[in-house]
């Protein structure tokens, strides 16, 4: 059994790390990667011992909660904080970064941004990482948590396997590693490919 890529591993942290906002509009969750090695992470929320939104709802103005301090922003505050350089480092995010969190992530100078979720994203934004080559890649994170991905993995190698053993037709077998292949994008099992 093979694991999921990295970049879902990544994504499956951030969706955790969402799970602590306390923004009721939105919930967000980032975490900094260098070398395969989470180095921080972030979820949006109040300042440390203010107010909650949970607790008293949105401080909207403008249309934006401004009680609430940007998931980007948090990893990037916490690697300040504790003197660890994000230089070159990468970030995986739930949602594209909105713009102030673009130029922050510019200026800590990342390298790529992971996204799973498109939301309001800024052309000045787009514009933004492409001036500074910073790579925006989109993960699909739809499939599921990185458990239910396995198990359909599994659940699919055993419906293969059994096919291959039956008497269909090879190329109806083939067609449907293809599909297989192309549901899961990425090597989950065996990928189909002996």
């Amino acid at each position: 059994m093979e694991r999921i890529s990295w970049d879902h591993y990544f994504m499956a942290q951030s969706y955790l790390l969402k799970t602590r906002s306390t923004c009721e509009r939105l919930a967000v969750g980032a975490v900094i990667i260098r070398d395969k090695r989470m180095i921080a992470g972030g979820y949006n929320g109040s300042v440390s011992g203010g107010v909650h939104c949970i607790d008293e709802g949105c401080y909207v103005i403008d249309g934006h909660c401004v009680r609430t301090i940007h998931a980007e922003m948090n990893a990037l505050l916490q690697c300040s904080k504790f003197g660890v350089a994000t230089e070159g480092a990468e970030i995986y995010v739930t949602h594209f970064p909105c713009l102030h969190c673009t130029k922050a992530i510019i200026q800590a100078g990342i390298k790529a941004v992971y996204y799973s979720e498109d939301y309001r994203n800024h052309p000045y934004a787009i514009q933004l990482f492409e001036d500074a080559g910073v790579a925006m890649i989109k993960v699909d994170h739809s499939l599921g948590t990185a458990e239910e991905l396995l198990e359909k993995g599994s659940l699919v190698d055993e419906l293969i396997s059994n096919l291959e053993k039956s008497n269909i037709d090879e190329e109806k077998v083939a067609v449907l590693k293809e599909r297989a292949n192309d549901l899961f994008h990425v090597p989950l099992q065996k990928n189909y490919e002996r």
